[in-house]
């Protein structure tokens, strides 16, 4: 699956609420749609001007509703999934943050202390509509002739 617009993206994220993911070694299953905001929520305070980071966070993690039968794919399906909408830079992060434990990539260290922060977190991270013109933005700039929905 290829997303091709914000709305879409949008709709994927909303379809989160109630789904619950597979832990990982040592991790407790959270809510993908709550989890999704707090990691961005945390990359938004980490790293205030970096918005292709924090839309990784948010984006992450719809990879186990486009793949449910395969947990070693989520990643990968995520990352396909955002690349033509989002940017090659922010697919790969998504990609990669579950793979690069060694990383000395910073992003990808900051992206992974995120999503681990984000799933213990007991705080308010705000509601998905806050991040839609976030989303426009990040788009727009890797829209063919700025054609984003």
């Amino acid at each position: 699956m290829e997303l091709r617009s914000v709305e879409e993206l949008m709709d994927l994220l909303y379809a989160c609420r109630g789904t619950r993911d597979t832990p990982g070694l040592g991790s407790i299953r959270v809510d993908l749609h709550q989890h999704a905001l707090q990691t961005a929520a945390l990359l938004r305070r980490a790293r205030p001007a970096d918005k292709e980071l924090q839309v990784a966070g948010l984006v992450h993690a719809i990879g186990p509703l486009l793949g449910p039968a395969d947990v070693t794919r989520h990643s990968d399906c995520a990352a396909d999934a955002v690349r033509p909408l989002l940017g090659e830079r922010v697919s790969r992060l998504v990609r990669d943050q579950c793979r690069a434990f060694d990383s000395a990539d910073d992003d990808l260290v900051r992206l992974r202390q995120a999503d681990e922060e984000g799933r213990g977190a007991e705080f308010d991270a705000g509601v998905l509509e806050d991040w839609r013109t976030v989303l426009e933005l990040v788009a727009a700039r890797h829209s063919p002739l700025g054609a984003v929905d």
